[in-house]
């Protein structure tokens, strides 16, 4: 039995790149190059009828950029993939493109064999990111620092002899810090669902962050499933995004 064959559809603005890309495609195993369009406007039309598994798509492009057609595909075909294939890996590029639905990110400096392991990886639900992009990840996630645990303020006796916050139960023991930081989590997050996205963000799998945390995957894929409802985010280049945009690193100490 031959593996499935992946339908692709480029979307860029200029004649030579498109026309070599979709070159480069045609000699590349397991992928079929079913339309390409000169603009956003063009590529969210022939989605439409053509239904490709992956869309190969620039964002500066005339009419409606790339960014504009990612959502509108996005949202109308969620079985559409986006790799976005840019000359630009800057976070004014970088972070929308992902918000609107992207899960891979490449630089036109990408060889074919580069470009075929993206296309793979997002067919797999894995994100397609080049190596430079995901360097820009990690700093990104080490220029987050973490927030500051608001103070407890004290019980109705004060502070404990030994100059602590007491406990309600009296011992003077510290509350726990997941307790503390619990009030300030975005859309309703538990500090557990808080963790799993910043291991997400790190760019753990499911069975790596069910090792860290020492639960089982299925208790793993609930909680994803859960912070992907509370912060409506679809995948997990958006769940990424949406961690570097609100602090949500490091949140295991």
């Amino acid at each position: 039995m031959t593996d499935a064959v992946t339908r692709v559809l480029v979307a860029d603005d200029q004649t030579v790149v498109r026309e070599g890309i979709v070159m480069l495609l045609g000699l590349l195993p397991g992928i079929e190059v079913v339309g390409a369009a000169a603009d956003g406007e063009e590529a969210v039309a022939l989605v439409e009828r053509q239904h490709p598994d992956v869309v190969l798509m620039d964002l500066r492009m005339p009419r409606v950029d790339g960014v504009e057609a990612t959502r509108r595909i996005r949202s109308a075909h969620p079985g559409t993939e986006v790799v976005v294939l840019t000359t630009y890996a800057d976070d004014e590029s970088l972070f929308p493109a992902l918000q609107a639905g992207a899960r891979g990110y490449l630089t036109k400096d990408a060889g074919g064999e580069e470009i075929a392991k993206a296309i793979a990886d997002v067919r797999s639900g894995a994100a397609g990111l080049s190596p430079q992009v995901q360097l820009r990840l990690l700093e990104r996630l080490s220029e987050a620092s973490p927030k500051s645990a608001p103070s407890v303020p004290s019980g109705p006796g004060g502070p404990s002899a030994a100059g602590g916050p007491s406990a309600p139960g009296g011992s003077g023991a510290p509350a726990a810090p997941g307790a503390a930081r619990a009030g300030e989590l975005p859309d309703g997050l538990t500090v557990r669902e808080a963790e799993v996205l910043a291991l997400i963000a790190e760019g753990l799998s499911n069975a790596e962050i069910a090792q860290r945390l020492f639960v089982s995957q299925a208790t793993v894929k609930t909680h994803i499933n859960n912070l992907f409802a509370k912060t409506a985010v679809r995948d997990r280049a958006q769940a990424v995004a949406y961690a570097f945009r609100h602090g949500i690193t490091g949140m295991q100490q």
